[in-house]
């Protein structure tokens, strides 16, 4: 399934820097194992049902939903912002929506499912891919890769993001609040660095504590 922005991205300007973020169903391979193939795919609808929507209220733009994750890029069409405070925003509704699917995923099927989300700022790319006539627009580049890593080391209920997001959060703030925002750094957590295969250096993440979620 794919999801194209409303709007076509503008064709002269195929590079930007926007932010990055995908979210990812936990527990999919066991869901998938346990439950008919006709009932994995209402849950996935019921999933990315809560999902998408979060992403658009936060002006996101979802470049494909596959399998059991999701793609969305955030800040795409403003030169002046990056999309960060709005990608962290929906990564958080998307959190919050979710805990009540999962807890009746288990009441009803006794079946356990997590949502992990990784959001990452940087230099992207944009494009149509895809095998002809049936090409779709897509982001790529080493940020999507990177939003990507951190996805996958997100456990689930929990929101990985880079150092990268969490200096524009902390601008973004200190624009709208002023010097009264330097508390900001202990609304988040600061991880040990995370070394991702391939990479020539070790990458800062962040993360959002599980009451930052639930009460922010």
């Amino acid at each position: 399934m794919t999801v194209s922005p409303l709007d076509p991205l503008p064709t002269d300007a195929p590079t930007g820097r926007a932010t990055v973020l995908f979210a990812d169903l936990r527990g999919y391979t066991r869901i998938a194992e346990q439950l008919s193939p006709g009932l994995v795919a209402t849950l996935l609808e019921e999933f990315f049902g809560l999902l998408v929507p979060a992403a658009l209220e936060q002006g996101g733009e979802v470049f494909h939903v596959a399998g059991d994750g999701m793609m969305a890029g955030f800040g795409l069409r403003d030169a002046q912002a990056t999309g960060a405070g709005h990608a962290l925003a929906a990564a958080r509704a998307m959190l919050d929506r979710f805990a009540p699917l999962a807890r009746r995923w288990t009441q009803d099927l006794s079946i356990q499912g997590g949502l992990g989300i990784g959001v990452h700022l940087g230099d992207i790319a944009w494009g149509r891919l895809g095998p002809p006539h049936q090409q779709f627009p897509t982001l790529v580049g080493d940020t999507v890769n990177v939003a990507a890593r951190l996805c996958a080391r997100a456990r689930a209920g929990e929101v990985l993001f880079s150092s990268a997001v969490a200096r524009e959060l902390e601008r973004e703030e200190l624009v709208a609040r002023g010097e009264a925002a330097a508390k900001y750094a202990s609304r988040y957590l600061h991880l040990p660095q995370l070394e991702l295969r391939g990479r020539t250096a070790p990458l800062d993440i962040w993360c959002v504590p599980a009451a930052e979620r639930a009460h922010v």
